[in-house]
């Protein structure tokens, strides 16, 4: 009996070997998968390449990305099928291995109100590979290829300013507009505004506002808001406070404006400085003394000794301004009766 089924199984094991074709299970280690860029613009397009080293005659690849921040444009090399956040691609040589590929690619494209920085991934995985002429059937890709992109905005430098109007006037409160924007401005969790200041020798500059507890703080001295920072960024960044400037001495000052990043050892975000002039006190003109320039100028004062060269210079007559009509009459009248007189001699 045990004879009978050790022929019958050898049999069995002949019949395989001749008659099931030769195929057998490898590793596609010639795989190579890469994105067309590593970082790209809100709105742009960026491209998974898949390179497979030799012809393959059939194949599925699975490709997931991150449906809130790209969305599937195309692929070549197979037929898709969009779900969700996964696009499944499948190819098979109908010919019989006279027409293989030996790459394919998908193409995505990243959503244009993305605001923020978004580092993402595409994750990579296959079955159903085989070679050519399908005589070598490919081991299954179940570990997750990955590939990382960000997706990031171009962003905008912030600006600063800190405006005001009119004369500055030593130990005076001075309105000042002070403020930070940009257009799309990189994010920080924590961001804070502080200031410095340059003053003459022996003068102090402080730059006051209120909180919304009404609560007054120098900028100078403490900076402006919390101590940790705040977190700021994105599209058309914009914020304005409504501060006072005290000046305690005439002169020039500089103060300088600050925007820090609390998380990266203070490093500076954007910074600009803002000279000014201080005056002893306000300069006023009386209406006649007032030019088109709004400067000043100081009318010269009548003394005796201007008052006779005034008089030097009046004319005592005034001179004829016509001629006087009767004298010319008078030659006209005179030249008539000649010309009577000489043409009635001549006649008699």
């Amino acid at each position: 009996m045990k004879k009978t089924i050790s022929i019958f199984a050898t049999i069995v094991i002949l019949s395989m070997l001749i008659f099931v074709p030769n195929s057998y299970a490898a590793s596609l280690d010639t795989l190579d998968i890469e994105t067309s860029k590593t970082t790209i613009r809100p709105g742009e397009e960026v491209s998974l390449n898949i390179d497979f080293g030799q012809n393959l005659g059939a194949y599925t690849f699975n490709i997931d990305y991150d449906n809130n921040i790209f969305e599937y444009i195309s692929v070549d090399g197979g037929t898709a099928n969009n779900i969700n956040d996964k696009v499944k691609v499948t190819f098979y040589d109908q010919t019989g291995g006279t027409n293989p590929r030996n790459n394919m690619s998908a193409i995505f494209k990243a959503k244009a109100d993305i605001t923020t920085s978004n580092p993402t991934e595409f994750t990579v995985t296959a079955e159903g590979l085989a070679n050519q002429d399908a005589s070598v059937q490919f081991d299954d890709i179940t570990t997750p290829i990955i590939k990382n992109v960000t997706v990031e905005p171009e962003y905008v430098d912030y600006t600063l300013k800190l405006e005001h109007s009119g004369n500055i006037i030593k130990e005076q409160e001075k309105a000042m507009i002070l403020g930070y924007s940009s257009v799309m401005g990189r994010y920080y969790e924590h961001a804070r505004l502080i200031a410095e200041a340059k003053t003459p020798q022996g003068a102090t500059v402080k730059l006051l506002a209120n909180d919304q507890s009404n609560m007054e703080h120098d900028i100078i001295q403490s900076g402006w808001g919390d101590a940790q920072g705040s977190k700021i960024g994105g599209k058309d960044v914009s914020q304005i406070l409504q501060t006072r400037a005290l000046f305690s001495e005439e002169g020039n000052y500089t103060i300088t404006l600050k925007l820090i990043d609390r998380d990266n050892s203070d490093s500076v975000i954007a910074e600009k400085s803002f000279d000014f002039s201080v005056l002893e006190k306000e300069v006023t003109a009386t209406p006649n003394e007032t030019t088109d320039q709004g400067t000043t100028q100081t009318k010269p004062e009548t003394t005796p000794n201007n008052q006779n060269e005034i008089a030097k210079e009046t004319p005592k007559k005034l001179p004829k301004t016509g001629s006087d009509i009767y004298i010319t009459v008078g030659i006209v009248l005179i030249s008539l009766a000649c010309g009577y007189a000489y043409f009635n001699k001549k006649s008699k």
